[in-house]
């Protein structure tokens, strides 16, 4: 990748915690799957010094573009756009068509008249309107503009800058207009043309997968064409890979190196989840879940996919034995004698769901997901699944985690979505 680039994340609520960085991990992955390699995303509290450290910083790294998030409010501690302008040495001028422009939506939004604008107001929005000179404003989806500055020289260089709003929403909604802003085309005109490509595995290692990325060194040629990044998720194992249209050969090798291996655990070579997978697997028919020790997040998972309410129909956490037997015809004698977390009263919930939601798929979970609760037969990280299909003998699993309540629970969840997927794909 011949084009770099850096990101400041700014705002003290991320630094310090509060709110969870959403705009570096989006931005970086925009810029990779434009061909712009992302060198640094850094975060820094709303103090002009901190600010400037970071610009200094990252212009010391030969990065062809600087993209900042945040602090772009009227308020007075909303300092990104002077401080970054005092920096390049480009003194801030009134871009008068923005200052009407940034008018007219606080006027629709406080439903004012024609009138005098309010002092406070105003100044808010002459102070949102000011912009470096020689800089080009991008427009606002809220009340933030953004800035795409060229490169400057106040006595050290200093790459293209393009400044965007913290809030996500208005961040990605300016996004392509800012791409195509003057400063940012010609910063990042040289990159190359480079394809992404993600491959999936459930129940693989990172070991393992390390062992064989290894021995496919003598096995691929020119391997080392090939970017390769791995990281385990929720349980899996997502490897992302990047090159340019000229290694898509070389690409092509590894995969049938990697599948002849793990095809086993490798169930995605096209990038799509496991979340997609069973919307398509389950092709017109209707799921329900039944969620003991996970507590509604395998539900949560099938429906955070946008139309997932053609497939998902409902489900009923049953956490304490009354509800399985009351609600879901579990029999009080079957939990008597082995347990609710065992492997009978795992497919009685989904079998009991199956009925009750009157659906083609169930699946349940019911284990001990901690700190407490284990036993020596049934230890903390115990999991029973089941899978119910209507006119199919019903499918049950036994997994154990390691980890604390949050660990168990997110594996378990992962766990509940790859044997429902497992099951459809059977049958």
């Amino acid at each position: 990748m011949t084009v770099r680039a850096g990101i400041v994340v700014t705002g003290t609520e991320v630094l310090t915690g509060r709110v969870t960085d959403r705009n570096g991990p989006w931005v970086a992955q925009r810029l990779l799957e434009m061909g712009v390699d992302v060198a640094h995303i850094t975060v820094c509290g709303d103090r002009p010094d901190d600010l400037t450290a970071q610009l200094a910083f990252l212009a010391t790294q030969g990065v062809d573009l600087i993209i900042t998030t945040g602090g772009l409010g009227p308020t007075a501690d909303d300092l990104t756009v002077p401080t970054v302008a005092e920096y390049c040495g480009r003194p801030l001028e009134l871009d008068s068509a923005l200052e009407s422009h940034i008018e007219g939506i606080i006027r629709r939004w406080q439903h004012l008249d024609d009138g005098p604008i309010p002092d406070a107001l105003a100044v808010g929005i002459t102070k949102q309107a000011m912009v470096p000179q020689g800089a080009e404003s991008i427009p606002p989806v809220g009340t933030a503009p953004g800035v795409a500055i060229p490169p400057s020289d106040n006595g050290s260089p200093m790459p293209a800058v393009l400044i965007l709003p913290g809030p996500p929403r208005e961040l990605q909604t300016m996004w392509p207009t800012a791409m195509a802003a003057s400063p940012v085309a010609e910063a990042i005109a040289g990159r190359d043309d480079y394809v992404q490509e993600t491959i999936r595995a459930y129940g693989l290692s990172e070991a393992d997968l390390a062992e064989t990325l290894r021995d496919a060194e003598s096995r691929v040629d020119d391997l080392a064409a090939l970017e390769i990044t791995t990281c385990i998720r929720l349980g899996e194992i997502d490897m992302v890979t990047r090159f340019p249209e000229a290694a898509v050969g070389t690409y092509a090798s590894l995969v049938d190196v990697l599948t002849k291996r793990h095809g086993r655990q490798i169930f995605s070579t096209d990038g799509s989840t496991i979340d997609e997978q069973i919307a398509r697997l389950l092709d017109g028919r209707m799921i329900a879940t039944a969620e003991s020790c996970t507590g509604g997040m395998v539900a949560a998972r099938l429906t955070d996919r946008p139309g997932s309410s053609a497939y998902v129909l409902g489900g009923v956490v049953s956490y304490a034995n009354e509800v399985k037997s009351e609600v879901l015809g579990v029999p009080e004698e079957l939990l008597a004698e082995h347990g609710a977390v065992s492997e009978p009263v795992a497919a009685a919930m989904a079998e009991g769901v199956l009925r009750r939601l009157d659906v083609d798929v169930a699946v349940s979970t019911t284990g001990v997901a901690g700190p407490g609760g284990g036993t020596e037969l049934k230890p903390v990280g115990t999991v029973w699944f089941g899978v119910a299909v209507t006119g199919q003998p019903t499918v049950t699993k036994l997994r154990r985690f390691a980890g604390d309540r949050a660990t168990v629970r997110a594996l378990a969840t992962t766990a509940a979505l790859h044997l429902v997927a497992r099951t459809l794909r059977n049958s």
